[in-house]
């Protein structure tokens, strides 16, 4: 079954602020294997086997020291079910759902 993971990838010690040159070589990585992926605000959002999921964790891990960083801090959350597949969509349409309901009591 597909797992979801979300990663953040976090280069410390480049001698500037900005990370967005290391955060678009790390999702280059993902981009180019054959998973479904969502780039947001905090952090990039994957489907795959968990395997597959985790191996590409580290790719990406490596990638800002590979860029000159003296230190990495990489954050991953996996979901991971066996009752029902999981689809990235699935569980934002889930919780727009929700709120849907919500918001008409």
């Amino acid at each position: 079954m597909v797992a979801i993971m979300e990663i953040s990838v976090l280069p410390v010690g480049t001698g500037n602020p900005s990370i967005s040159e290391h955060v678009a070589e790390c999702v280059k990585v993902v981009a180019a294997r054959e998973v479904k992926y969502q780039v947001a605000p905090m952090g990039t959002v994957v489907e795959g086997e968990v395997s597959q999921l985790l191996r590409l964790a580290e790719e990406m891990h490596h990638v800002p020291f590979e860029r000159g960083a003296l230190r990495v801090v990489t954050s991953i959350k996996l979901d991971d079910r066996k009752d029902k597949a999981l689809k990235m969509e699935d569980k934002t349409a889930a919780v727009r759902r929700r709120i849907s309901d919500m918001q008409r009591k």
